[in-house]
């Protein structure tokens, strides 16, 4: 029997005396490439707001957890559904961006974006030619997607060994200290860039913290991550190296002289995967079994 739907509030509600300053920043409007996503206007204020402002969208979960039947799904104030990849936007101004979280840091489930569904929902996952919804062993970061980016496979990326993408949204490793839930946007700052190679496909890495954290105001490029958050580079890559071995894969490669790229090349994959994805939508590309809902 399919479990009831629970309601969850995807972010906290704002607080604090710049709430209603905050209230400012976003408005809905339509958008050429996607009318009725919520969009953002930045005019510094963001500065004060922090991550304190959520947007007012809600996840309702269906079917069990850990059962290829779950879904989670966005809705808007309204209650209507949204999709997390096409409707909550990317920027919020002077390097800072929205961040949905698919699997929260010390847990093993596989969770992600159901590109290929209505309103493309969190979904449990399985491993490509597996039943197996968990991984081996638990991720370290909290970990998810860029909404409104996306990885052209047909575009072959010269910088990194010529690797097309991988026809998916831009994967985030958020390395703050608290674990996220399934669902939860956060406001983030890109920190690096690391350049994986899976299976031949360009799947980019971009290391970012909540604005959130203590040590947020600490780190702003790549030499701050190894001088506050020691040997977590090298971690991420080595995690993301290895974690397909214990199923009999072999290990991933990575592009850029395997090391992590800085906070501007960080940026520049954000711009160009964001001009992919607004393609995308405007039906200037194929879109194949992608949802665009």
């Amino acid at each position: 029997m399919a479990a009831a739907a629970r309601v969850l509030t995807a972010a906290g509600a704002m607080q604090g005396s710049h709430a209603g300053k905050c209230g400012l920043l976003f408005q809905r409007r339509p958008f050429a490439a996607r009318p009725g996503a919520v969009h953002f206007r930045s005019k510094g204020l963001h500065k004060a707001c922090r991550a304190l402002y959520q947007p007012d969208i809600q996840i309702k979960e269906e079917g069990q957890p850990e059962t290829l039947d779950y879904r989670a799904f966005f809705l808007d104030g309204s209650g209507k559904k949204i999709s997390p990849w096409h409707d909550v936007p990317l920027h919020l101004g002077d390097g800072v961006f929205n961040f949905i979280v698919e699997i929260p840091k010390e847990t093993s489930a596989k969770m992600e974006v159901a590109t290929d569904e209505p309103f493309t929902p969190i979904k449990q996952d399985t491993k490509k030619g597996s039943s197996d919804t968990t991984r081996k062993y638990n991720i370290n970061w909290n970990y998810g997607l860029l909404p409104q980016t996306w990885e052209d496979p047909s575009f072959s990326n010269e910088e990194v060994d010529g690797a097309f993408g991988d026809n998916d949204p831009v994967d985030v490793v958020e390395i703050g200290d608290a674990r996220g839930k399934i669902g939860q946007i956060l406001k983030v700052k890109p920190l690096a860039a690391l350049a994986m190679i899976d299976e031949g496909e360009l799947d980019w890495k971009i290391v970012a913290i909540s604005l959130d954290d203590p040590r947020a105001s600490l780190v702003n490029d790549v030499d701050d991550v190894e001088k506050h958050f020691p040997g977590t580079l090298t971690a991420i890559r080595d995690w993301f190296r290895d974690y397909k071995i214990p199923d009999g894969k072999p290990a991933n490669n990575f592009g850029l002289g395997n090391k992590p790229a800085s906070k501007e090349y960080a940026l520049k994959v954000i711009a160009e995967t964001n001009e992919s994805w607004a393609k995308l939508v405007r039906r200037s590309v194929p879109a194949g079994e992608l949802s665009l809902a």
